[in-house]
């Protein structure tokens, strides 16, 4: 099923024809580009095919990797071809870009059970069949290189003055930076010149913070073909308080299921700021842009209409229709005055062995999530935020037995919308 395509509601008749690099300026999604008119005009004359990089740190993607894996589905609905390509090479490196310290070094087998993962997870949401897109892994030709040859004839197009120029570099170099990492440019320039070569790829897109290796790439093709590629930079994602885009209270939100459940990922987007909704709307779903901006005229508890529409949209992209339904459900009963539906809410396993002499309740907030510490816990329970079966607590030091677990299970809820699920294993 390929979700970003299927069920979700485009204004087809009217996007089609738009140049896809406007389509992408008028929704937020451009910062920074090489060269504006000619890419313009380049894809308003031809399908192109563009490639964008994801270095393969954990077993999934998450939120902070959206919005250029929504800038590829359009890219793919409009005909233009998109690459993914997975770090498997780069990744044994570790970008030093956007980092004030250096990535924790990797194993090849990591990284490669990494890629696996998240193959399967991005082929549900960009369609590779029938060549529309490639899935491709730079270990495949990286792994490869002769080091005394790539200096001989790619390092040679490097300057060592222009590369400490660069924001990232510079940022690295005050805190200290290990030639390894100083080497990640070279190599992700290389994988520019070698898409170029082998697929006819003319663009690469980035985070912001990829602005200086985009830049090398475009210059080694222009060096060794005579040819020009382009470049193109997203901005990076920031929420109206200032945080980085991907992150909640509990960490990172994964687009994996299994790591963030649709009903945690629902909910994720519902709590959104209401500064920050219309901008959501338009990089994080495929709402019409003339339907988005109705919504930029809501008001004051008028705002949590378009707050739905985001959580349900955004959901449905990733985990299906029916989850984000029944995430939906699940929401609007448990924070309303219907029968709750809480199949759907985060659900933790707890053996019946751990309630012999009984068990913490702060201890079972961490475990649920709600609470990153015991101190947290406790003061969270203090506070008056912390309910068991609905029923606020008071008590940091109450000791649950198994006769509190009502058929076996127990709802945790902290604050008014996190919920957590505890059942017991016999």
């Amino acid at each position: 099923m390929i979700r970003l395509l299927i069920g979700t509601k485009i204004d087809t008749a009217n996007q089609m024809n738009k140049n896809l690099y406007n389509i992408l300026k008028e929704r937020g999604f451009i910062e920074q580009v090489t060269n504006e008119n000619n890419l313009r005009q380049l894809l308003t004359k031809q399908k192109i095919t563009f490639y964008i990089g994801f270095d393969p740190t954990a077993s999934s993607l998450h939120i902070g990797n959206l919005e250029p894996l929504m800038a590829m589905a359009w890219a793919q609905k409009l005909e233009h071809r998109p690459i993914f390509l997975a770090g498997g090479g780069t990744g044994l490196v570790g970008d030093p870009s956007g980092k004030d310290k250096a990535r924790p070094i990797m194993s090849h087998q990591q990284i490669k059970d990494n890629v696996d993962l998240i193959k399967k997870q991005v082929s549900n949401i960009i369609d590779f069949n029938k060549n529309r897109a490639l899935l491709l892994n730079n270990a495949d030709w990286l792994t490869k290189l002769n080091y005394i040859e790539f200096l001989r004839d790619f390092g040679v197009h490097f300057s060592v003055n222009r590369m400490l120029t660069h924001e990232a570099i510079k940022i690295r170099l005050a805190r200290g930076i290990s030639f390894l990492e100083f080497n990640y440019q070279l190599l992700q320039a290389y994988d520019f010149w070698y898409l170029f070569k082998k697929y006819d790829c003319r663009a690469q897109i980035g985070g912001s913070d990829q602005w200086g290796n985009i830049v090398a790439g475009v210059e080694l093709i222009r060096r060794l073909e005579k040819k020009e590629a382009y470049g193109v930079t997203f901005p990076l994602i920031k929420t109206a308080s200032g945080k980085k885009m991907g992150k909640s209270e509990a960490g990172a939100v994964w687009l994996d299921a299994q790591k963030t459940s649709p009903y945690e990922y629902y909910q994720f987007w519902i709590n959104t700021d209401d500064a920050d909704v219309i901008k959501f709307l338009s990089i994080f779903t495929f709402l019409p842009l003339e339907e988005i901006k109705k919504y930029a005229k809501l008001k004051d508890a008028e705002i949590m209409r378009a707050k739905e529409i985001l959580a349900f949209e955004a959901t449905k992209i990733i985990h299906g229709e029916e989850a984000a339904k029944k995430a939906k459900s699940a929401s609007a009963s448990l924070f309303g005055d219907g029968q709750k539906q809480i199949d759907s809410v985060p659900t933790i396993y707890l053996d019946k062995k751990e309630l012999k002499n009984g068990i913490l309740i702060s201890k079972l907030f961490i475990s649920a999530g709600l609470a990153q510490s015991i101190s947290e816990a406790r003061r969270l329970i203090i506070q008056g935020g912390a309910y068991l079966n609905e029923k606020r607590l008071d008590n940091p030091n109450l000791l649950l037995t198994e006769s509190d677990f009502q058929k076996g299970e127990i709802l945790l809820r902290s604050g008014k919308k996190k919920y957590c699920r505890i059942k017991l294993k016999f």
